[in-house]
């Protein structure tokens, strides 16, 4: 009873607010006054305001409420253990068995995901000699008619 009276003096506050402003002039926020004026009138008169003051004071509501809320705790709980360990075991499965089929049987170590430093141990830096300091340019030129250039 106090709710639906309080809602509908807001109601007639913001209608008496939205009228002056529509005397100024402004009539779209006079408009904008009035349609939030109406909405508390509205719930007032759909029984919506009622229903919100029983549940509000209602224990087998609140129940309802801690019921919903553990068990959307559950599903997010389990959906974050899912993605941590990557799904069911049968998904699982099956990106290991593409991963390792994702490497070519004799592919070098490096595309096999090795360490750095495994893979600066393994290629051997090689040393230009002195004969090479001068202007080679086969790697470009073979680069080049690779591509039509």
């Amino acid at each position: 009873m106090i709710a639906e009276t309080v809602c509908s003096a807001v109601a007639a506050a913001g209608l008496g607010i939205a009228a002056v402003t529509a005397y100024r002039k402004r009539f779209l926020m006079a408009v904008r006054l009035t349609a939030y004026s109406l909405v508390p009138l509205g719930l007032v008169m759909t029984g919506a305001v009622e229903w919100a003051a029983e549940t509000a004071f209602s224990p087998m509501a609140w129940a309802g409420f801690g019921v919903l809320g553990g068990a959307w705790l559950l599903f997010m709980t389990s959906r974050a253990v899912e993605r941590r360990t990557g799904g069911p075991r049968k998904e699982r499965k099956a990106a290991r068995a593409a991963q390792r089929e994702a490497v070519a049987p004799a592919a070098s170590a490096p595309s096999l995901g090795a360490a750095p430093a495994t893979r600066q141990a393994a290629r051997p830096v090689a040393k230009p000699r002195k004969a090479e300091q001068g202007e080679d340019f086969s790697d470009i030129e073979a680069i080049l008619k690779k591509h039509g250039i």
